[in-house]
C-alpha cells in the first residue's frame, strides 16, 4: 500500500468513528447553555460544567438564553453548528424547550439537563434536578416554626412558565396550609428578578403594613424582599429563600434572612458533564434519566459552611 492509500485510509477511518456514538476525544466541544448569569445560581453552574469539561480534556462554549425560548433555539442552533458533542442545558422552560431539545436529538447531539426539567422523557439523556418538593418542605417548616405557627405572610413566586416554581409553591403550601393561623395576604410572582421582588415587597408593605413574614421562591426575590424591608425598617419580619446563594448565606450570618435552601449547582452540573462524558464513550451513562438531589436547608446553625452553592467539609 502506498503511504497516499495508507493517509486517505487513516483520515477515512478517522472520519467514521469521529461521526460513530460513542467516540469522545479531547477536542471534542461541549455546549453549556444557561440562564443569565447575573443570577449567581446560573453563573455557578455554567462554571461548574466549564471546569469539569475541560478537567476531562473538553474543550467549551458557554452560552446565555436569558430565559428566552426564541433565544435559547437559536443556541441549540449555534451548538449544532459549531458541531458540539454534547448540550449541557438548564433550559427556558419546560414545555417551551421540548422542541429545542428535541431539534437538538435530530441533530444526534445528545443533551443533559441541569436545574430545570422539560415535560417530555425520551429527548434528553438526562435530567438532574434539585427535589424541589423536598427542599421546598424543608424550608416550610422552618417558615413555619420561625413564625411561632401563626401570623400574616406573603409568599413571592418565579416565573409562572418554570415548572420549578410550581413545584416549589406547592411544597410550601402542603406544609404552611396544614396551621390555621398561618394566613396569607398576598402571593405574586416576581420572576426570579430581585429587582421585580423588590418593587413588589414594597407594593405589598403599602397594602399589608403590619405582614410577619415572607417566603420566596429562590434567594434573588428573597434579597430584593429584603431591600424593600429595610428600605421600611421592617427587619422584624421572617424571610426565607431558596437557592443558598452567597448572598444569603452573608445575610444569615448577619443575622438578617432567617434561613434558605441549598440546591446544589455545582455538582449537579459537574455531574451532567460526567454523564455525557460517559455516555460520549460507551453510548450509556449507566443511570435512569431523571434524577433527584435532595436539598438541604441552610440556617445560622450551618451557614459558614456554604460556598457557592455546596456545602464545604
Amino acid at each position: 500500500m502506498t503511504f497516499l492509500k495508507k493517509l486517505l485510509l487513516a483520515t477515512a477511518t478517522t472520519a467514521l468513528l469521529a461521526a460513530s456514538p460513542g467516540f469522545a476525544s479531547a477536542a471534542d466541544l461541549l455546549a453549556i447553555i444557561t440562564p443569565s448569569h447575573d443570577n449567581p445560581f446560573f453563573k455557578s453552574e455554567a462554571e461548574g460544567a466549564k471546569a469539569r469539561a475541560e478537567a476531562l480534556g473538553y474543550e467549551t462554549i458557554v452560552l446565555v438564553h436569558d430565559d428566552d425560548a426564541n433565544k435559547q433555539n437559536e443556541l441549540i442552533d449555534t451548538a449544532i453548528a459549531r458541531g458540539a458533542k454534547a448540550i449541557i442545558l438548564d433550559n427556558a422552560g419546560s414545555d417551551a424547550s421540548v422542541a429545542a431539545v428535541q431539534k437538538a436529538k435530530d441533530a444526534k447531539i445528545p443533551s443533559f439537563l441541569i436545574d430545570r426539567e422539560i415535560n417530555a422523557t425520551g429527548i434528553a439523556v438526562s435530567q438532574i434536578v434539585s427535589n424541589n418538593y423536598q427542599g421546598a418542605t424543608l424550608g416550610a417548616e422552618f417558615f413555619v416554626e420561625q413564625m411561632g405557627e401563626k401570623g400574616t405572610y406573603v409568599e413571592l413566586v418565579g416565573r409562572e412558565a418554570d415548572i420549578n416554581a410550581g413545584i416549589r409553591s406547592k411544597g410550601y403550601h402542603d406544609v404552611i396550609d396544614q396551621y390555621p393561623d398561618m394566613k396569607m395576604v398576598s402571593r405574586q410572582s416576581a420572576n426570579w428578578s430581585q429587582t421585580e421582588a423588590f418593587a413588589k415587597m414594597q407594593s405589598i408593605l403599602q397594602a399589608n403594613p403590619d405582614i410577619k413574614g415572607v417566603i420566596s421562591g429562590n434567594d434573588t426575590m428573597a434579597m430584593g424582599a429584603w431591600a424593600a424591608l429595610k428600605a421600611a425598617n421592617r427587619t422584624d419580619v421572617i424571610l426565607v429563600g431558596f437557592d443558598g446563594s452567597n448572598d444569603v448565606r452573608d445575610s444569615i450570618s448577619e443575622g438578617g434572612i432567617k434561613g434558605t435552601v441549598l440546591q446544589p449547582a455545582y455538582r449537579q452540573a459537574e455531574m451532567a458533564v460526567e454523564q455525557a462524558d460517559k455516555y460520549l464513550k460507551t453510548g450509556s451513562t449507566g443511570v435512569e434519566e431523571k434524577q433527584l438531589m435532595d436539598c438541604v436547608l441552610i440556617t445560622a446553625d450551618n451557614a459558614k459552611k456554604l460556598e457557592t452553592f455546596a456545602m464545604k467539609e
